[in-house]
This record gives structure tokens, sequence and C-alpha cells, in this order.
């Protein structure tokens, strides 16, 4: 039998808590560690919609890679999105856990998923917080070489291998052929792109003063979105889990999707 404890347990060797941030909550945060799973829904975030897909389809388990609860909360009530998923899994018997920043340093985690779908080779981590116990190495960014081509075209190739609705961009002055890769909100990590050599990052949730800053220092600076650069590392949860646990149905969720809209 597999129980919720036992896929904490599995998201843990994947992603150990320690690669996570210090600010960061993740593993097993809603549901009894003794419960049988035998089905999880897998989504990059736990929200309602999510919540109730996996009602709907039987699951006793979501995994995301977003944390449903950030912050220890003073309420749990229906009044906010938090508590109404708190509620709800609660009222389900659903457990939920998840692996964030653990996955995004990790070996095979939610940066270099990014770099291969972005097609990028010679792929290296970018200032490296160590390495795990097959040599690997492990931190927060990756870098990786594409043929040497124009920013729109290189932007243009981005959206199009994201599916982004659009995506926001700054020209540093640059060709493309160096590219470092952040999924989520590493526009602070400019710096460290520009010291490795990169000509280029691609991340999300870039601040106005950031896309001028790399405008100055010479940085191609792209933000792709926050769910397209990390909406592709649900497929590695979904393959690592169903190898883990070959009894266990693992499913992708279909009702999730980005909230913004574009005009």
């Amino acid at each position: 039998m597999t129980t919720a404890k036992d896929v904490e347990r599995a998201l843990f060797a994947l992603a150990p808590r320690h690669y996570a941030e210090e600010w960061d909550n993740v593993g097993l945060l809603c549901g009894r560690r003794e419960k049988e799973v035998r089905k999880v829904l897998v989504a990059l975030d736990p929200f309602l919609s999510v919540c109730r897909e996996a009602a709907e389809v039987g699951a006793d388990m979501i995994v995301t890679h977003h944390p449903l609860i950030f912050h220890a909360p003073l309420s749990v009530t229906d009044g906010d999105g938090v508590g109404k998923c708190l509620l709800f899994l609660a009222r389900h018997d659903i457990a939920a856990a998840n692996a964030h920043t653990n996955l995004d340093n990790a070996p095979g985690g939610v940066n270099d998923r990014l770099a291969q779908v972005l097609a990028l080779q010679h792929v290296t981590v970018l200032a490296p917080r160590g390495t795990d116990e097959q040599g690997r190495e492990w931190g927060l960014l990756r870098a990786g070489e594409t043929t040497v081509q124009s920013l729109s075209d290189f932007a243009a190739f981005v959206k199009d291998r994201l599916h982004c609705p659009g995506l926001r961009y700054v020209d540093g002055g640059k060709a493309v052929h160096k590219v470092a890769v952040g999924g989520g909100s590493c526009g602070e990590e400019a710096e460290t792109a520009l010291r490795a050599g990169c000509d280029t990052l691609v991340t999300a949730d870039v601040k106005y003063n950031q896309f001028q800053n790399a405008v100055d220092c010479g940085l191609n600076l792209i933000d792709a979105g926050h769910f397209e650069t990390e909406n592709p590392v649900c497929d590695v949860l979904a393959s690592y889990l169903r190898k883990e646990f070959p009894a266990v149905d693992v499913v992708l969720s279909k009702a999730h999707r980005d909230s913004i809209q574009f005009l």
C-alpha cells in the first residue's frame, strides 16, 4: 500500500528538503500521513480548480510544484483561496504535497526541464550550491548554448516552445548564444547570468527596473511568464511518480491553466 507519507518521501528523494530556500514550505502540507494513495493528480498549483478536479477524478492526493501554504495562516475559513482549498481537501480526505524551490534547485528539476524544452545544449548549473550523492551539481539557474541568432528570433522560439500567450523582453544589444534560464521569479539573478558570460536570461515576473538594468548591463532579458516557465516540470513529476509507484494512477491536471489573460 502506498501512503501520502511514501509519496512525500519520494519527492524528497527527487528534490531533497535541504535544497529548498529557508523561506519556503515544502512536503506534505495537508492530509493524513497514513492516507492510502491509489491515484495522484499532478499540477503546477494547488488552486481550488485543481482541488475540485482531484475530487472529480477520484484522486487521493495532489502533488504540485507550488505550495498550498506559504506562511502559517491565522485562520482557516472560506474567506480566502487558501482556506477554501484546505477546507475542500479536508472534507474530501485528499492529501496535498509539493516540491517547490527544492525542485527548482534539484538536478533534473524545474530549470533543467526548462533548458531541455528550450533545446539548450551543454547545460550547466550556474553558481552551484553543492553536489548530490551522484556527484551532480545543484543550484538555481541553468545555462546552455543555442545557435547564434537574433533576439527577436529567439524570443519567438521561446514563445512557441512554452506556449506563451505573450511575453515581454528587452534587447541588451547582443545576439543570442549563451542562455541562462530560471523558471518563475529569477529576475534578480541577472547579475549571476552576466558573470557567467550569458547574453540572455529567460525567466518570469521581471520588474520594471530589472528590465532597464538589463539594458544598461548589456543583457537580453525575456519574461516568458511564471506559469509557462514552470509548468513543464509537471511532466517530470508525473513521470517520476509513475516510476516510483507503478500501482498508483498518476494523472496530469487538465483543469489548471494560467489565470492571466492578454488582450
